[in-house]
């Protein structure tokens, strides 16, 4: 009862800190002046993602649990993607996908890319193919590029979507200052982080307790708490009609995840992470690739219409698929 009690304080610490975060996050972009489209994409989406960040580092170095770290990462962004069924069935006025900007098109493709490529890597690594420098494998600094391009690419692309929900959101602080929203935003990212080192905790004691794989903690239990963030940011989001900047810090969570990646293999000081994980994340990598595809579809055919229980046939798909890769970790991944 103590371990369940405990998931419990993490999950209502992280997404509370979680809404503060990106409610700091937006005083500083009014007070600043900085873009929304580099508070969107880097800001808003580096808050939302940092228990990942934070539960990966703790799970390499102080647990010694990196199948819970490299299954947090990739189940992060399979449950991202799940979040979308949510605002989809929330979505009052018409279709998640007719409503939604063009750009996130590029966003979700170059997601499809650097997730394609973890688990190309995750692969090679398990066949003992893959290059490394020292205790790191040499796909680290490519997950680093591959980012830094892609949110280069994504902050000119998605400019008009992000400027729109800053107009919609500038006057909505007037009393607030720079100061406060610093100190509040550092406050809540400790908060976060002291949260995500006590998850990883709990996670390696909940796989000893349950006789659960790590793999399958990580990717299923991990990941669905350390996203709590994500979910308090987008459905607060949706609620003031900000549908583009929902999708968006979703999106670019995604990236923000396999970056993590490489930090964590950087701290895990006894060999490539990837090397030293069981394969099975290699399945959770490449669902959410097809995951990623198929909102690409939604994106590109725009349905107009419900399918069943109030979802378009691309959420219906992409709770299906998720289903799919919690059963075969819970069967393959103890």
């Amino acid at each position: 009862m103590q371990l369940w009690l405990g998931l419990l304080i993490c999950i209502l610490v992280i997404a509370y800190a979680g809404y503060y975060l990106s409610r700091y996050g937006d005083i500083i972009s009014e007070k600043t002046g900085i873009s929304a489209s580099w508070v969107g994409l880097v800001l808003l989406a580096t808050a939302t993602s940092l228990p990942e960040l934070v539960t990966g580092i703790s799970s390499v170095t102080l647990v010694d649990a990196p199948n819970i770290a490299v299954g947090n990462a990739l189940g992060s962004s399979v449950f991202n993607l799940v979040i979308l069924v949510i605002l989809d069935a929330l979505y009052k006025r018409e279709t998640l996908y007719s409503m939604a900007a063009q750009g996130h098109i590029l966003s979700a493709s170059l997601g499809v890319l650097l997730i394609a490529f973890s688990g190309f890597s995750l692969l090679l690594d398990a066949a003992g193919m893959s290059p490394v420098w020292g205790h790191i494998g040499l796909y680290t600094p490519f997950f680093v590029l591959i980012y830094f391009v892609s949110v280069r690419a994504v902050h000119r692309y998605e400019q008009r979507t992000l400027h729109e929900y800053t107009e919609v959101s500038s006057e909505r602080y007037p009393q607030a200052t720079l100061k406060s929203a610093i100190f509040g935003f550092l406050f809540a990212a400790v908060a976060v982080i002291a949260a995500g080192i006590w998850l990883s905790f709990i996670a390696k004691d909940i796989t000893e307790l349950m006789g659960w794989g790590q793999s399958f903690v990580g990717t299923l239990l991990v990941a669905a708490v350390t996203s709590a963030p994500e979910i308090v940011v987008t459905v607060s989001a949706l609620r003031i009609g900000a549908l583009d900047m929902a999708i968006a810090n979703l999106l670019g969570s995604n990236l923000f995840n396999i970056v993590y990646l490489a930090v964590d293999d950087l701290f895990y000081t006894k060999g490539p992470l990837l090397a030293s994980v069981e394969s099975s994340h290699a399945i959770t990598a490449f669902t959410s690739v097809m995951m990623s595809a198929l909102v690409i579809v939604g994106f590109v055919f725009r349905p107009q219409r419900w399918a069943i229980l109030k979802l378009t046939w691309i959420s219906f798909g992409l709770f299906l698929l998720y289903i799919l890769n919690a059963w075969i970790q819970f069967q393959y991944g103890q």
